[in-house]
Parts: structure tokens; sequence; C-alpha cells
């Protein structure tokens, strides 16, 4: 997974972790997983624990909030942020 860019490891930890049935490449960075995909505020914080999983960064309570996690591109902003 090293070599594949930021979002595409994001793709695959969201497809994994979630059961989704799609594909990695489906998803795009900037599709709302909440209204394309159906996501609830659950899977949203499984997404978080993926990302301290897989990613060694901690999230606070604080600085969680729907606008970060609703596309791809914005977890990656949150990734790379956190590992500054």
């Amino acid at each position: 997974m090293a070599d594949e860019s930021l979002e595409v490891q994001l793709k695959i930890m969201i497809v994994d972790r979630l059961m989704l049935k799609a594909q990695p490449a489906d998803i795009g960075d900037a599709d709302d997983l909440m209204e394309k995909w159906g996501l609830e505020s659950v899977q949203l914080m499984e997404i978080v624990i993926g990302l301290e999983e897989v990613f060694g960064i901690a999230l606070e309570d604080e600085e969680f909030s729907l606008k970060k996690f609703r596309t791809v591109a914005n977890i990656a902003e949150v990734v790379k942020a956190k590992q500054q």
C-alpha cells in the first residue's frame, strides 16, 4: 500500500473496514461518503479508528467533525495535517 497515493490507501481502507460493496476505484475523491455511499456516523467513527490503526495518527474527540470526514479528499487533508 506504500506505493499508492494517500487517497487510494484511504479508499482501500474504507472499503475493507466498512465492507462496502464497491471497489476502491469506484469512490471519487470528492464523493460525499454519506450521500453517495450511504455512510452513517457510526461508520465514520470506524474510519477514524482505521486512520488511527493504519496511519498511526490520533484524533481527539474535538477534532472530529462531519465536514472533515465527508469526502476522501477531506480525510486525506486530516491525515496529512496529523502526520506533519
